[in-house]
């Protein structure tokens, strides 16, 4: 009897146990990002905001279609590597993730984005700015920031106008963030009657400037733009001070981060680099993004370096828009994607009809000792 007993109470356990997991439905978010080689301050920062997402929407008990949304975390290095980034997006498809956030660069979110498309998966990135990205008419592809038509153009615009540059001399690192922006720079600038009276270019692995900017000091330029990332830019300050170039220097969203001065070795004169983020915030905005970097240095015991908001929000648009659909199936929640309107802490987030964020903001920085300064927000 005893026995009997024993079989029966412990059947029904497993079917209470069946129903709750019945009930409960796990969602899997991937996140790709550099978190090895140069840039990898910049990857764990971006793999920190999409962590911090996570932990808080599974706090909350989300419900998506009656049933309560487990969130897993799928993290993938991509070494900002473009043969990496698609190695780690078919990783990515093969377990089934419902949403993907990433990825950093837009030289391996470009390729990636194709193989997300080809499985039907959303994909937001928070900081590939190319406008490649989002003009190839795929739907699943989705940004949150703005692109290097904004950015490069309005600081082409900047260097002639507010900075009064006559010439500037143009470095660009061969890839595709990197002369996407340099590209945008140089019409913006030209059209505010600045003339390029040099282009140069190297690799986001060099270290070794001289030999081009030798040659750029002979044509002496007011400004140096150089479309390329800051573990590149600190080096590149660093020779430019040892050649007694004095011109301002340049630089789209990959120099415009908190790492700057230390990778530049501290020889970045008060007001000698003028960056843009690609996104920005004012207002009643601001309060929240400065409640977010309180959060994140509390939880992660670091600053944030730039993108980790823009990550955070985008992970939280993908859900927002599962809740809407009542379901996380990629197929079902990707029309309620294109019509979000999400208030994240870094501002209203919409997307036009290729997938880029609607009326995208540019905050303009400088650096003062050893510390970024905003200048303005521009739309």
């Amino acid at each position: 009897m005893q026995v009997k007993l024993n079989v029966l109470v412990g059947a029904a356990a497993a079917l209470l146990s069946g129903a709750a997991m019945s009930q409960e439905l796990v969602v899997k978010i991937g996140h790709v990002g550099p978190t090895s080689g140069a840039i990898a301050h910049l990857g764990k920062d971006n793999e920190m905001g999409a962590r911090m997402a996570v932990e808080e929407l599974n706090a909350k008990g989300v419900m998506i279609g009656g049933k309560k949304a487990k969130f897993e975390l799928l993290a993938e290095d991509d070494g900002a590597d473009p043969k990496q980034g698609t190695a780690a997006a078919s990783k990515l498809v093969d377990s089934k993730v419902n949403g993907v956030v990433g990825h950093l660069n837009s030289g391996t979110s470009i390729p990636a984005s194709k193989i997300y498309s080809d499985a039907g998966i959303p994909q937001i990135s928070p900081s590939a700015t190319a406008v490649e990205f989002t003009s190839r008419g795929l739907k699943t592809t989705f940004r949150v920031v703005a692109n290097d038509g904004q950015l490069g153009g309005t600081l082409g615009r900047y260097a002639a106008t507010t900075l009064k540059a006559k010439k500037v001399a143009i470095i660009d690192d061969r890839t595709a963030y990197g002369q996407g922006v340099a590209k945008e720079f140089e019409k913006g600038a030209k059209s505010q009657g600045a003339v390029v009276v040099g282009t140069e270019h190297t690799t986001d692995k060099s270290v070794d400037f001289m030999t081009i900017l030798t040659t750029l000091k002979a044509k002496k330029p007011d400004v140096v733009f150089f479309g390329g990332m800051d573990a590149v830019a600190g080096p590149m300050l660093r020779q430019m001070k040892q050649l007694g170039i004095e011109a301002k220097f340049m630089g789209g969203d990959g120099i415009c981060t908190g790492a700057l001065p230390k990778l530049s070795g501290d020889t970045m004169a008060d007001g000698q680099v003028v960056c843009a983020e690609a996104g920005g915030v004012e207002g009643e905005a601001k309060k929240s993004m400065d409640d977010f970097r309180t959060k994140f240095k509390a939880k992660f015991n670091t600053d944030v370096q730039i993108y980790a908001p823009y990550v955070y929000d985008a992970v939280n648009v993908l859900v927002d828009a599962m809740v809407r659909a009542k379901s996380a199936d990629p197929a079902k929640y990707l029309p309620e994607l294109s019509k979000t309107n999400y208030k994240g802490v870094t501002g209203l987030i919409a997307f036009d009809g290729k997938g880029d964020i609607k009326n995208g903001a540019l905050t303009l920085y400088t650096y003062k000792a050893g510390n970024r300064e905003q200048i303005a927000v521009v739309r």
